[in-house]
């Protein structure tokens, strides 16, 4: 199973950090990135009634006026996108790794998310499943059966 996590920021930036201190990247580069994760927090954070990710969107839109940033997500629901396009991501190198490796990969949708989720004990003010992932072996046994795919021209155009 894959979960979308807004809410693992902290102990990523932390896991980073002391990576960092133990791997032999030099001291100036660990207190550079520390300073920035201690600007980065302010992204994540969303304040009483989403009240700090609208004054985000705001300041975010006025130094676009004047010079051209990316945006990034501000809101709860940008977040919960940015980390469910990523999520989706890294399912599909792990189903191209499964795959590499010999066994066979199904994504699932339409399981029940909110039993799933209290069953696993996930918060759904930080976690969205992305999706479930049966991996495994084909049977023997098993026939597969002809599959009709949109063609590449009419999904993809080439420049």
């Amino acid at each position: 199973m894959a979960v979308a996590d807004i809410g693992s920021w902290r102990s990523t930036v932390d896991s980073e950090l002391q990576w960092m201190r133990v791997s032999g990247v030099d001291q100036a580069e660990v207190d550079r990135r520390e300073k920035k994760s201690k600007l980065g927090k302010w992204f994540f954070i969303q304040g009483w009634f989403g009240c700090l990710g609208v004054l985000k969107w705001l300041i975010l839109r006025i130094i676009h006026f004047w010079r051209p940033i990316g945006t990034p997500p501000v809101f709860r629901s940008g977040m919960f996108k940015w980390a469910t396009k990523n999520t989706s991501l890294a399912c599909e190198n792990l189903m191209i790794a499964a795959e590499a490796l010999g066994l066979n990969t199904c994504p699932m949708e339409g399981f029940d998310n909110r039993r799933l989720s209290r069953m696993l004990n996930l918060n759904s003010r930080y976690h969205e499943i992305v999706m479930v992932i049966a991996i495994g072996r084909k049977s023997p046994l098993h026939i597969d059966q002809p599959q009709w795919r949109r063609p590449i021209e009419a999904t993809v155009t080439f420049l």
